[in-house]
């Protein structure tokens, strides 16, 4: 099914293409969220029109949004979770997590939608990437640590484990002696 983009779909296309797509997917998603139309003769004809608003809405957008972007790019969210002994969780970090913590610290509204990442079920540091628009995608770097321990953010978290453990046990030796 040919289709004419009435807005900007991730990994699909721009507002104004006419893209090629497979009938359920143009049929169940595309049309009725209003993302996109059947590329008739008519609709067609309107393709430039679109392109040239789309281009309008995506410039301000991306102004808009770059501030936003370069204020959360590298930035450090950190979770206290419970986990085993060999650093699995006990459950798991969710995108929704995640993007309550950045519209915390960004002060926008962050779409659970927008976290590219799947479900962190380990200790440690994670990357998590944000789409605020299709062309603008910071990258968040997620800590996830142990319940009562002290995150180590920028470093890593493992090795700042292994270090509190050695002082930890040489303390203990030093005690006994």
């Amino acid at each position: 099914m040919k289709i004419l983009l009435l807005k900007d779909v991730y990994h699909l296309g721009h507002a104004g293409d006419v893209k090629k797509v497979a009938d359920g997917y143009g049929r169940n998603y595309l049309i009725p969220q209003g993302f996109a139309v059947l590329a008739t003769p008519g609709a067609l004809k309107q393709a430039e029109n679109i392109r040239s608003k789309a281009e309008v809405l995506r410039k301000q957008l991306s102004s808009e949004m770059s501030v936003v972007a370069e204020r959360i790019n590298g930035a450090w969210i950190t979770f206290a979770s419970k986990a085993g002994e060999t650093g699995k969780l006990y459950g798991s970090i969710t995108s929704q997590m995640v993007a309550d913590k950045i519209s915390e610290k960004a002060g926008i509204e962050i779409d659970k939608r927008m976290i590219d990442i799947q479900p962190i079920r380990t200790l440690g540091e994670h990357k998590a990437h944000v789409r605020l628009t299709i062309d603008i995608v910071p990258v968040i770097n997620v800590l996830v640590h142990r319940e009562g321990e002290t995150p180590n953010i920028g470093g890593n978290a493992e090795e700042a484990v292994e270090v509190v453990e050695e002082v930890v046990e040489a303390a203990a030796e030093n005690t006994e002696a």
